[in-house]
């Protein structure tokens, strides 16, 4: 087996997540701003740095304000959220072949369980690592290096499985393999030019690992 550990990035790898992200983000922007933001100056930062990371690039003087509604905002709508089209076969297919999974998301711990209320898909993984669990986040390795910590596993025993930049910089800087994923569609194929492969569909991931 190439890789015994296989850790996920959770928006737009798992979940379908990028609508309600959007949706929030242009609440949020539009509630406190009273502006509005093209699809991509709204998106560009996810997946990275944090919720406040990706606020403070849009208005650095009104961060609090900003997460604070685009919370209120998400959490409300998390009933329309769906898994991505054949990603749960992946998991079923991985847990039965033995191997151990888990998430590494910059999405806080709460927010992630609030997901997995609406789906149930958290029980295919043996560790989740949120954005509160570590001080510096991705592409920072930090996230990445817990999550093997925590599975007792070493990098060159890993692939990471994303769909941002952010997602395919901590890989490398972490040593594991990368693994681009497009059909979230919150970054675009070009923004995965770090990745050691990119794939298209569910089916040539199991290829991939």
């Amino acid at each position: 087996m190439r890789f015994p550990v296989v850790l996920f990035d959770f928006d737009g790898t798992v979940v379908d997540s990028g609508g309600i992200i959007l949706a929030s983000m242009r609440h949020a922007t539009r509630t406190v701003l009273a502006r509005d933001y093209s699809d991509r100056e709204l998106m560009a930062n996810v997946g990275g740095p944090g919720l406040e990371g990706q606020m403070l690039a849009i208005a650095p003087e009104h961060v609090d304000e900003l997460v604070r509604v685009y919370r209120e905002h998400n959490e409300s709508i998390h009933d329309e959220l769906e898994a991505c089209d054949g990603v749960e076969g992946v998991l079923a297919t991985l847990r039965a072949q033995g191997r151990r999974l888990g998430i590494v998301t910059a999405k806080r711990n709460k927010t992630v369980d609030l997901a997995f209320r609406y789906l149930p898909l958290g029980g295919y993984f043996d560790t989740i690592v949120g954005g509160d669990d570590t001080v510096r986040h991705k592409p920072d390795p930090d996230p990445l290096l817990l999550g093997l910590e925590r599975l007792a596993a070493s990098p060159g025993e890993a692939a990471y499985v994303g769909d941002s930049p952010y997602d395919m910089r901590a890989a490398r800087a972490a040593g594991v393999h990368a693994i681009g994923v497009t059909w979230g569609k919150i970054h675009d194929r070009d923004a995965l030019h770090d990745a050691d492969v990119v794939v298209d569909t569910p089916e040539e991931l199991l290829a991939a690992l």
